[in-house]
């Protein structure tokens, strides 16, 4: 083989091998955004792995949602697929639509029996529930049916909070 065509060839194998390269970084950065969703029955059940980034989602339980006396921005709540209940922690402002009773999906990472969530997304109006909950909620009730519509009725707004035992 001639020294020209040595380069030539030297210069696709170089190529192809930062192309292979990209594509495995690529790959992988993709792989490490990626959460993925797990209802409150399969959280229960142990399902869910620990200290992995994950979803949660399901409806805010009713009278669940406590706030610390001391720290505002310190909120506990419960949430339910109507088959089994996770209790949620979150550290931050909650969005304008939270509320008991209404559907919800947090990220964040499970810690004991306690999903500790670092992003909480409420619906965005009475009639809207995250895909992902409405498609488990209908799996996991027996029947086979959504729950009740008087389950899904629009919720109003936590004026009062309980406080959080010291």
């Amino acid at each position: 083989m001639n020294a020209v065509r040595r380069k030539k060839l030297m210069w696709v194998m170089f190529t192809l091998a930062g192309a292979a390269i990209a594509v495995v970084l690529v790959i992988y950065a993709i792989g490490q955004q990626t959460d993925y969703y797990f209802d409150a029955t399969a959280i229960a059940q142990g399902e869910a792995p620990q200290d992995k980034r994950i979803r949660a989602g399901g409806m805010v339980v009713a009278g669940s949602v406590q706030r610390a006396p001391n720290d505002p921005l310190s909120v506990e709540f419960a949430i339910t697929d109507f088959e089994s209940t996770v209790p949620v922690t979150y550290q931050g402002i909650l969005p304008d639509l939270f509320a008991e009773n209404s559907g919800v999906v947090a990220t964040g990472k499970m810690q004991g029996d306690t999903f500790v969530a670092g992003e909480v997304l409420a619906k965005h109006d009475e009639n809207y529930m995250p895909p992902e909950v409405a498609k488990s909620m209908k799996e996991n009730n027996r029947n086979g049916a959504i729950p009740s519509s008087e389950q899904y009725n629009p919720a109003e707004k936590v004026h009062e909070t309980k406080t959080l035992q010291q």
